[in-house]
This record gives C-alpha cells, sequence and structure tokens, in this order.
C-alpha cells in the first residue's frame, strides 16, 4: 500500500501519543492537519505562527523521530500556516516554513578534580564558584551546517570544519584558524563545528567564547586574585572555540594565560578552533610564541562568495522565511551586492520587509530601490592596512618604503597621513597604530597627527592631499 499524507501522518500521531502526556497531546497535536506527501517531505498545517514556534522550541526531536521512522532518515517536515490577512480580501493565506529539526543547546556538566587547598573551582561564567560545574556551551543552534551553504570561495574551510566536527582532537587541523573579512561566515561555521560535534558527541565539552570576553573574564579573576582558578576551567573544555582572536592583540596578559590554556589543550588532545579577521602573518602585537601555535594546524581563508554561491545563499534565505521571488529579482540581487553575506542576506530581508509590511508586489524596480539605497548606506570598515594600501598608492609608493626607517620628506609626510588616518578611522590605540606603520611607538603617532593639523592649515597642496584621501577612504 502507497503512503499517503494522511497515513504517514497518523503513523507520526500514534508513535508521539505514546510518548508525551495527554493534555499536551490534544493541545499541540490535534489541531494539526496533514496536507502533503512529496518524496521525502511531508506538510502538515499548524493553526498560527505561534503554534509553529511552540512545536519547533518543544517537540522538535519527537517529531524528527516519529517521522524518521516513517520516512527514513532524509526525511523532511514543512509547515504550512493558515495567516489570517488583514488586508484588503478578508481571506486568510498560507505561509510555508520548513523546520529547523533543532533544540536548543543543552549545558553540559562537568565533574572537576579539586585539590583540598582550595575545594571550590570558580566558573567564569558563574558568580559564585560551584562544585558541579554547568557549562553552557555558547552556541547558537541555528548556525549549523546545513545552512551554510557551501562554494569555492568558503570549500576549504567548510570542509576542514566538517573534518574537526567528526574527529574533533584527532585531525592534524588542530588548531584549526578560520580567517577572513568582515561578514563573510566565520562565526557561523565555529558555531556550526560546535553544533555538529555536540550532535556527534554529546559528552564533550565544546565552549564558544568571543575573544573580548575571554578578556573581560581573565581581567576579572586577576582583581579576584583566582588567575589559576580561570586556567583550569578552561582547561576542563573538550572543544575550546575563540572567536575575533585578534582581539587579543597588545594584550600581553591575557595572551600568556591563554598560552598556557592552548598548550594544555593541545597536549591532552582537545581541539582548538580560531576565528580571526586576518591571517597569523599579518596579526600584529601577538607573541611570536602564540603566532608559531596557530600556525600548527591548518589556517582557512574565507573569500567573498562568488556569483553562484551567492544565488544559493539567496534562495536557501528565502527558502528559510517561506518566501516565493522571481528568479531574474534574486539575480539582479546578487550581481549587485557582492561584498559579503551579511550584506546579502541584509538586502534581501530589507525587499521582504518593503514588500510585506507596504504591501507591494515585490518588482525589479523595487529590487533596484532596495539595493541602491542599501548599498550607498553600507560603510567600509576602515582598517589600518586599508589605510596604508591607500596612502602608498596615492604617493606611488610600495608599502615597504611606507614603513621604512627612511627620513626622506615625502615618504615621512606619507606616513605621517597614514597614522593620521588610522587614528580618525579607526579605535585602535596609538601604540598598535604606530606598531603597524612602521613599528613606530605611540609618541611618534601622536606627533604626526600634530604635524598633519598643523600643515593643514599652513599648507594649501598638503591640505588637497588630506582631503584627496579622505574622499578614497569614504568612498
Amino acid at each position: 500500500m502507497s503512503k499517503t499524507a494522511q497515513s504517514v501522518w497518523e503513523n507520526c500521531l500514534s508513535f508521539i501519543k505514546d510518548n508525551i502526556q495527554d493534555q499536551a497531546y490534544k493541545t499541540w497535536f490535534e489541531p494539526i492537519k496533514s496536507v502533503e506527501l512529496t518524496d521525502n517531505a511531508l506538510y502538515i498545517q499548524v493553526p498560527s505562527k505561534f503554534f509553529y514556534e511552540w512545536l519547533e522550541e518543544h517537540y522538535v526531536k519527537l517529531l524528527k523521530v516519529a517521522l524518521t521512522k516513517e520516512l527514513g532518515k532524509n526525511a523532511k517536515l514543512l509547515y504550512k500556516i493558515k495567516m489570517e490577512n488583514t488586508y484588503g480580501n478578508k481571506q486568510p493565506y498560507m505561509e510555508q516554513l520548513p523546520s529547523a529539526h533543532r533544540s536548543p543547546m543543552k549545558p553540559q556538566e562537568v565533574d572537576a578534580p579539586f585539590k583540598n587547598l582550595n575545594p571550590e573551582l570558580k566558573n567564569p561564567f558563574v558568580i559564585p564558584g560551584i562544585r558541579n560545574l554547568k557549562i553552557e556551551s555558547q552556541l547558537n543552534a541555528n548556525y549549523s551546517f546545513d545552512n551554510f551553504l557551501e562554494g569555492d570561495s568558503n570549500r576549504l574551510a567548510r570542509s576542514a570544519g566538517m573534518a574537526v566536527a567528526n574527529k574533533p582532537g584527532g585531525t592534524s587541523f588542530n588548531p584549526l584558524l578560520i580567517f577572513g573579512g568582515v561578514g563573510l561566515g566565520k562565526t557561523h561555521l565555529a558555531h556550526a563545528i560546535g553544533v555538529e560535534i555536540k550532535d556527534k558527541y554529546p559528552e564533550k565539552t565544546v565552549l564558544y567564547i568571543s575573544a573580548e570576553i575571554f578578556t573581560q573574564q581573565y581581567i576579572d579573576s586577576v582583581k579576584k586574585n583566582n588567575r589559576n582558578d580561570f586556567i583550569h576551567f578552561y582547561q576542563l573544555i573538550d572543544v575550546l572555540i575563540i572567536d575575533d582572536v585578534q582581539f587579543l592583540s597588545g594584550k600581553s596578559g591575557t595572551q600568556d594565560v591563554f598560552f598556557h590554556i592552548f598548550n594544555y589543550l593541545h597536549q591532552n588532545g582537545k581541539q582548538v578552533i580560531l576565528t580571526s579577521d586576518k591571517a597569523p602573518v599579518d596579526m600584529q602585537d601577538i607573541e611570536q610564541r602564540l603566532l608559531s601555535r596557530f600556525k600548527w594546524g591548518l589556517s582557512a581563508e574565507l573569500h567573498q562568495p562568488d556569483y553562484e554561491t551567492r544565488i544559493s545563499i539567496l534562495k536557501n534565505i528565502l527558502y528559510r522565511d517561506g518566501v516565493e521571488m522571481p528568479e531574474e529579482i534574486i539575480e539582479y540581487v546578487a550581481r549587485n551586492i557582492k561584498s559579503n553575506v551579511r550584506e546579502l542576506e541584509g538586502a534581501i530581508i530589507s525587499l521582504i520587509a518593503q514588500s510585506s509590511f507596504n504591501k507591494k508586489e515585490v518588482t525589479l524596480e523595487l529590487a533596484k530601490h532596495v539595493v541602491e539605497k542599501f548599498v550607498k548606506n553600507v560603510k567600509r570598515e576602515i582598517s589600518i592596512d586599508y589605510i596604508q594600501k591607500i596612502v602608498s598608492e596615492y604617493f606611488q609608493l610600495d608599502l615597504e618604503t611606507l614603513q621604512s626607517k627612511t627620513r626622506k620628506r615625502h615618504v615621512v609626510q606619507a606616513r605621517q597621513l597614514a597614522m593620521f588616518f588610522a587614528k580618525k578611522f579607526t579605535k585602535s590605540s596609538l601604540a598598535n597604530i604606530g606598531s603597524q606603520i612602521g613599528d613606530r611607538d605611540h609618541a611618534t603617532v601622536l606627533h604626526a597627527c600634530k604635524t598633519v593639523d598643523n600643515l593643514v592649515s599652513t599648507d594649501k597642496q598638503f591640505k588637497k592631499f588630506v582631503d584627496d584621501i579622505h574622499k578614497k577612504l569614504t568612498l
């Protein structure tokens, strides 16, 4: 007998009824109707968006098990939501959304070894310290490999991430350093690796943390005189994911403590995953002993997505949000938003919002209007490296000459301008600016900024240099 949507759903309900209380079954499962069965996908109709969110949050695992028993391991569940239409005609309309099949990450409990002298190990995430440590992974379950689409721009990093997730601490990719520009998916991929490891190895203790919070925790541990407890806590972790590791730049105390934690984890077969906005070779003010360890494993770069990958990303976002859009509009957005995935997603969400809130049909004209405004409002992130590149090109110098010790007047002025704009456009300290522009100290940077201010008001030609470079940086 061939399967129908009705028969599959009835079998699922029979299984679900045996596994939950009667009242919950009557409230959350009796109102559901089976709608359609296609290959390995079952469509069910639920009364509201709230209903869908409740099922996804509380019963997604049960639904997945029930459906897998009926349709096999590739089973998919899709919701059709009956939405009341308050505009124009009063007929309800249907919204379609896929199931995430994902429940929130559970905390990991760890029995920590204790010395008699110090019976309480401080958990930097919980104050005061507790004996049985409950470690929240800090992972976002929505950032998975399923919605991290593969393309030429990210294939190496994604494949390495999958290899690490399958065998954490057991590959030569330890540490795995994922680096690339803003909005290319570094954080998403780092979470995806952690989420996959928790799925495959629930007993492993996984922790995701930004380098900024790690630094703050370390500062707090020093203030409270429990630095050793801080180190011991991190030595309990099986998979440590540190996001934006370049934030450790110039923080010698935090670098020192991370060095000891890193060594312990690596020597004991634990996995370390790092993300950064630049390759190890380009990191400034990071101790050499740390940089050399970053290079032990694999450094995988994320590039800007190509056209085909951008199309796939847009289609995936539309599928996720239950929205249909003409092919020519998807192609137009993909052709015109090239910089990164975050801007791409922002543009398509702006387009969906414009359409739904203003009740306008999605046309190519509307797409052009939204994309044009969106692209104009996107500000380029100006880094010290980018400033040096623009100044070098303007004065027709190579980067080596700009950063050299030469005292030739035109090179000195170019160097001073680079320092001036670095102070103006970045949040870096004077010491950090100096170290990146020719290994100078903070006093040199301060002098450069004062010199530029003085010359702007007394030298017309120099003022033109400043205006020209300012335009190039803010285009």
